[in-house]
């Protein structure tokens, strides 16, 4: 079963950077490299929206118009790893992140890190 598992959210001031990490493990049927990669934030009273999605080889990415050109996604398949380089970040940019393994129909998701945008 796949296990991802988010880290890097803390607490930052407006205008500066964070950098979100998920480590995948469990890869028993299909490796890593098959699945397409997605992040994905939960503020406080709103539902889950998407931020972005890099493609299995990571040759190409996603942004959700919030955070285009500030918000960088990458991935490095031999390490099972995914990043996500927040900068320029806003007040509302305070939220739940999670990340999220998809491939076919299936999908799983980490239980997310918490990031808080506050002056």
């Amino acid at each position: 079963q796949v296990h991802l598992e988010e880290s890097g959210g803390g607490v930052v001031q407006p205008g500066g950077s964070l950098r979100l990490s998920c480590a995948a493990s469990g890869f028993t049927d299909f490796p890593f490299s098959s699945y397409a990669l997605n992040w994905y934030r939960q503020a406080p009273g709103r539902e889950r929206e998407f931020v972005a999605a890099i493609t299995r080889a990571g040759d190409n990415t996603v942004y959700a118009d919030s955070v285009k050109g500030r918000f960088t996604l990458s991935r490095d398949n031999a390490k099972n790893m995914m990043f996500l380089q927040m900068n320029s970040l806003k007040l509302e940019g305070t939220a739940v992140y999670y990340c999220s393994a998809v491939r076919g129909s299936g999908g799983s998701w980490g239980r997310g890190t918490r990031v808080t945008v506050s002056s």
